[in-house]
């Protein structure tokens, strides 16, 4: 999630536990231990591709460190608020569900969060809430807010609590949803399968940007992965286009013992593609999704997290490629509130027609893709 997110989170759970004590002080500190798992981005910036995609969420997230945190803590910061009478119980408990809130949040986006570190290197994740998501954070920021209006002599008679409480009750309500509406489009897309008659290997749903009622899914068949979008509000009958996406495993398998290529391969949890690119391969993972632009020659899609991987390159050997974010950005939004409401053909273009184009690889310009309608 994003820190504005994380800082809410932390400065609410402050508020709820210390504010009677600290005051507008629990905010601050909140908000601190709210953001704190983060600090593994300072190294992260030094490092290359590679090593941030390996070491970001890493054991900074482990809930073993924060529970070490969160015991080492906990005197330094009750003798530091002796005067306000809080107890090294009580001062360990804010930084204990301040940062575990923080991996808890994390854990439900795509990105992956390796909490079990230095145990397991799995990347845990729930695939339930964009990494942006105003509907969620907004409440949080008005429990802040409140909070920072109430006067010192008023917390000490709890004023601002039941705002924070309902406040967090509105965002954990959300969060609930959320799990529901992934449940519903998995049984949807799951029974769209079926009538197909099409086997499948496994299947994620992932919300599109910003919402809860759009959702892509991704399918992972014999060296292809099928994408499609359906709305909560699809009948349980609607057909959604499938864009199939050939994996290309042939490609990897030149270069599937390069440690950067199996950096991704992990961080992936399998859901990449990849193509051949001067010097090396074009790889991309799925599950974020991708930038949608619609022209004359019909609609161009491009990943929004994808990599070059030069064998021969002497220094950084794996290196990010972004897309353009302002083609098309603003558009695609309108069309996706059209898909929520219905409207089956606002993403893939008219009747099924539309010819769609892979965008992004260096040693190909644009690559044309299969649908089944």
């Amino acid at each position: 999630m994003d820190p504005i997110t994380h800082a809410a989170v932390g400065a609410v759970t402050g508020q709820l536990l210390l504010g009677r004590q600290l005051g507008r002080r629990a905010i601050g500190w909140g908000a601190l231990f709210g953001v704190l798992p983060d600090w593994d981005t300072l190294p992260c910036m030094v490092m290359n591709t590679a090593w941030d995609l390996r070491m970001h969420r890493g054991i900074s997230h482990s809930i073993l460190l924060v529970l070490l945190l969160s015991w080492l803590l906990a005197k330094p910061l009750a003798k530091r608020w002796k005067k306000d009478k809080v107890t090294p119980q009580r001062a360990g408990l804010l930084v204990l569900l301040a940062c575990g809130s923080h991996l808890l949040i994390d854990v439900f986006t795509v990105y992956g969060t390796r909490i079990l570190d230095p145990f397991s290197g799995f990347p845990v994740s729930t695939d339930n809430l964009f990494i942006i998501d105003p509907v969620f954070t907004i409440p949080l920021l008005v429990a802040v807010i409140i909070g920072f209006f109430v006067k010192p002599k008023e917390w000490k008679k709890g004023k601002g609590l039941r705002s924070a409480w309902w406040c967090l009750g509105i965002s954990a309500l959300y969060v609930g949803l959320s799990f529901w509406a992934k449940h519903v489009v998995h049984r949807a897309a799951e029974a769209d399968l079926q009538r197909r008659g099409i086997t499948w290997q496994r299947q994620m749903e992932a919300p599109s940007p910003f919402n809860i009622l759009l959702w892509r899914v991704l399918v992972e068949r014999p060296d292809e992965i099928w994408v499609s979008y359906r709305s909560v509000f699809d009948p349980a009958t609607a057909n959604p286009r499938w864009t199939v996406i050939p994996k290309g495993e042939a490609a990897l398998a030149r270069y599937s013992e390069e440690w950067e290529v199996k950096v991704v391969k992990e961080f992936s949890k399998g859901w990449w593609i990849a193509r051949e690119a001067p010097g090396g391969l074009w790889l991309v993972d799925l599950r974020f999704g991708e930038m949608r632009a619609w022209d004359e020659r019909g609609l161009a899609l491009r990943p929004r997290f994808a990599w070059t991987f030069e064998s021969a390159a002497e220094r950084e050997r794996l290196k990010e490629r972004k897309p353009d974010d302002s083609r098309g950005g603003t558009e695609m939004l309108r069309r996706m509130a059209r898909r929520i409401g219905g409207e089956t053909d606002a993403l893939d273009g008219a009747n099924g027609e539309t010819l769609v184009r892979l965008i992004g690889n260096p040693g190909n310009l644009q690559e044309y893709l299969s649908r089944q309608k």
